[in-house]
């Protein structure tokens, strides 16, 4: 196989569309009833076949201007980048709904791409989606969505290898480690108590945090992630009894970037950047508008913001994960929580299972060409080994 440099890229754009049995307009803009349309980009080494592709799906963002897909191509390696119906607006987000937009993609690579295996690759927030799909394709339980409404998951084909690369558990347990636990009232971010406000110089607690507070900010985070998800049963318990045109409600959440991980390097230590986050420094980015769960129906904050009601969460669907899984922990990674691709991997029930730790490599390997280098080509020889690529 020729290396990295040997193979220009091909970029294909991909237009699929599936038909869904569904109610109300959940996305902004032109659709047709009952029919998705969605969007991808597929990279292609020039004069290379395969009979492999690995796909990148992730439930909001596209991975096409990412440096590791397109690495992957380069070193000769199919590989398509696959949008959901939400991309880029996570507002009305449904996860059991992806599934069956990523179960589409997944079709039409075995079915009109004619590829023979399939290796499914989950990067950041893809992780969780990605184990969700692969979960459901080996065992599908599930007919609801967790506000009630019915989804028809038929005949979900599952991939031959999973990889969880710098990915997190799930939205729900992002959100949760995220979350400003000071609001007092929701409907004014100004009111706010001092001793949980990791910002404000008034407070005690100033790093290194010790235990004590730890366990404190954290049991609040919680309490307040219950509060909102118990407001978001409140409102579509209203909305049912109401028997009206209305069945959904938008929320908004305020403050949502206070991870003590960010100003303290003794919690889950590892090599990120004190004082930074992946949207920069974190008191800026506690405050603003497009942040985190920010703006959310009340459908969509129980599938994916509700540690409690979100079934998208890797370490909870792991145990029906039985294809090789390799999951990759980047050591400098500002995103994601350092014990989490451990747990996903340690759940899994998969008997051929790889943990590489990725020494010094941030969340997106920027400005960083050997570990971007050294993760491609340890992937490429973990899937060569398993008889994954040809």
């Amino acid at each position: 196989m020729a290396r990295e440099k040997d193979f220009e890229i091909q970029p294909e754009w991909v237009a699929i569309s599936h038909t869904e049995r569904t109610g109300a307009q959940e996305t902004y803009g032109y659709v047709e009833e009952n029919r998705v349309f969605l969007d991808g980009v597929r990279f292609l080494p020039k004069g290379r076949d395969s009979k492999t592709l690995v796909i990148y799906m992730h439930p909001t963002a596209t991975f096409n201007r990412l440096p590791v897909p397109r690495a992957m191509a380069a070193a000769g390696v199919h590989v398509l980048c696959a949008e959901s119906r939400y991309t880029r607006n996570d507002t009305s987000l449904i996860m059991e709904r992806v599934l069956a937009d990523y179960g589409a993609f997944v079709r039409h690579a075995k079915e009109v791409w004619g590829y023979e295996k399939l290796v499914l690759a989950g990067w950041s927030g893809g992780g969780s989606l990605t184990a969700f799909y692969q979960s459901q394709a080996e065992n599908p339980t599930i007919t609801d969505t967790p506000s009630g409404e019915p989804v028809f998951l038929e005949n979900l084909i599952p991939g031959d290898a999973l990889i969880f690369q710098a990915a997190h558990l799930s939205r729900a347990q992002v959100l949760r480690d995220f979350i400003d636990p000071s609001i007092i009232d929701e409907n004014n971010p100004d009111v706010r108590r001092v001793e949980l406000d990791l910002y404000d110089p008034r407070n005690p607690n100033q790093p290194p945090y010790s235990q004590d507070y730890i366990s404190y900010f954290r049991s609040e985070q919680l309490a307040r992630m219950r509060r909102r998800t118990a407001f978001a049963h409140e409102i579509l318990d209203q909305l049912k009894k109401r028997k009206g045109a209305e069945a959904d409600r938008a929320m908004l959440t305020h403050r949502t970037l206070a991870d003590p991980r960010f100003l303290d390097a003794s919690i889950d230590p590892n090599d990120r950047k004190i004082g930074m986050s992946f949207m920069g420094v974190p008191e800026v980015a506690n405050l603003l508008t497009v942040g985190i769960a920010r703006y959310s129906s009340a459908r969509a904050w129980l599938s994916q913001w509700s540690v409690d009601d979100s079934r998208a969460q890797a370490d909870l669907v792991a145990p029906g994960i039985t294809v090789p899984v390799y999951a990759i922990e980047n050591t400098a990674d500002d995103a994601v929580p350092q014990p989490h691709v451990t747990t996903f991997l340690d759940a899994c029930a998969s008997k051929d299972k790889t943990l590489e730790v990725m020494k010094g490599a941030n969340h997106y390997y920027a400005g960083q060409e050997q570990q971007l280098a050294d993760v491609t080509d340890n992937i490429i020889a973990w899937l060569r080994e398993r008889d994954l690529l040809d």
